[in-house]
C-alpha cells in the first residue's frame, strides 16, 4: 500500500470512529425513548433480547436496563470471539448506552396511553435507533449475534433465524400481557423492522439494473438522455444458445424504477430486465447527471 492509500485509509478509519462516537449514542437514545416512553409502559414489547428483557422487567419489577446488559452480555462474548473486535465493541457500546438511557428515563411519564399511537411511534423510534447503530457497525440485540453464528452452521439466512426466534418471543408476550398486547407487539416489531431498513438504506434506496436486449445501444442512450444515468455495457454469452449478448448495467434510485421500466418497454418490450436492491453505493459516477 502506497503512502496516499495509507493516508486515505487512516482518514476513513478516523471518520468511522467519529461517526460511531456520535451516532451510536443517538441511536441508543432513540431506542431508549421508544421503549421507556412508548412501548414498555403500555406492555408492548420489541423482538429479540429486548423483548425478553421487557417481560422480565415487568414481571420482576426491576429496571429494564439491568436485563438489557445481563441478557446481552453472553452474546457479546460470543461475538467478540467469533465475529470480530470492532463489531463486538461497537455493540457493547450501543447496548451499554441503551441500558443507561432506559434507566434514566424510568421516572419520565409515558407520552400516551393510546395503544395504537404507542405502537406506531415506539416502533418508529426503536427502528431509527437500531438502524443508526447497525449503520455504524454495531448491534443492539444479542439475537442478531446469535443468528450470525447459527447461520454459519445451518442453511438458514440470518433474517430467517431472527424471525424464527422472534415468533417465540412475541408469542410469549401473549401469555404474559394478553393476546391483544401480543398483536400490538407484532405491529411494533414490523414497524421497527421497516424503519430499520429505511434508516440503513435511506429513503432514496439504490437499485442495480441489468438489461439484456438486441437494442442495447438505443436503450442505453435513452437511459442516459432521459433518465440522466450513466450505463455500462458488458459482454455476455447465452449458455443455451451460445449467442453473444450485450448486457446493460446501471444504478438508479427507487423513485426512478417506474420511469426506467417505461423507457425499456417502449424500446424493446421483449428485453430481459432484472432489478435488485443495493444497500450501499460508493465511488464511480453514480451521482445523477442534470438533464434538460
Amino acid at each position: 500500500m502506497n503512502n496516499v492509500a495509507m493516508i486515505k485509509a487512516n482518514k476513513k478509519g478516523k471518520k468511522d470512529v467519529i461517526n460511531r462516537c456520535i451516532f451510536v449514542p443517538i441511536g441508543a437514545l432513540f431506542v431508549a425513548v421508544g421503549l421507556e416512553i412508548f412501548l414498555v409502559p403500555n406492555h408492548i414489547i420489541d423482538g429479540g433480547i429486548t423483548g425478553i428483557s421487557i417481560m422480565l422487567s415487568v414481571l420482576l419489577g426491576l429496571p429494564l436496563g439491568i436485563f438489557l446488559i445481563l441478557l446481552n452480555l453472553p452474546f457479546f462474548l460470543l461475538g467478540y470471539k467469533q465475529i470480530g473486535k470492532t463489531f463486538s465493541l461497537t455493540t457493547l457500546y450501543g447496548i451499554g448506552l441503551m441500558s443507561l438511557f432506559t434507566s434514566l428515563l424510568v421516572p419520565v411519564k409515558p407520552l400516551t396511553n393510546d395503544l395504537l399511537l404507542a405502537t406506531v411511534f415506539g416502533g418508529i423510534l426503536v427502528g431509527v435507533g437500531v438502524g443508526l447503530v447497525i449503520r455504524n457497525g454495531g448491534s443492539t440485540d444479542g439475537t442478531e449475534i446469535l443468528s450470525i453464528l447459527v447461520n454459519k452452521a445451518t442453511p438458514f439466512s440470518v433474517g430467517e433465524i431472527v424471525m424464527f426466534i422472534n415468533v417465540f418471543i412475541l408469542s410469549a408476550a401473549g401469555f404474559v400481557f394478553g393476546w391483544d398486547r401480543a398483536m400490538y407487539s407484532l405491529m411494533a416489531y414490523f414497524i421497527a423492522t421497516k424503519t430499520i431498513d429505511i434508516t440503513i438504506e435511506g429513503l432514496d434506496q439504490s437499485k442495480s439494473v441489468w438489461i439484456i436486449s438486441d437494442k442495447h445501444r438505443e436503450i442505453g442512450d435513452a437511459l442516459n438522455d432521459r433518465l440522466g444515468r450513466g450505463v455500462t455495457y458488458l459482454n455476455g454469452e447465452g449458455a443455451y444458445s451460445g449467442d453473444e449478448k450485450q448486457v446493460i448495467f446501471t444504478v438508479i434510485t427507487r423513485l426512478e424504477e417506474a420511469k426506467l421500466k417505461s423507457i425499456v418497454n417502449g424500446i424493446d418490450p421483449n428485453a430481459f430486465l432484472a432489478i435488485g436492491n443495493i444497500h450501499d453505493v460508493k465511488g464511480g459516477q453514480f451521482k445523477k447527471r442534470n438533464i434538460h
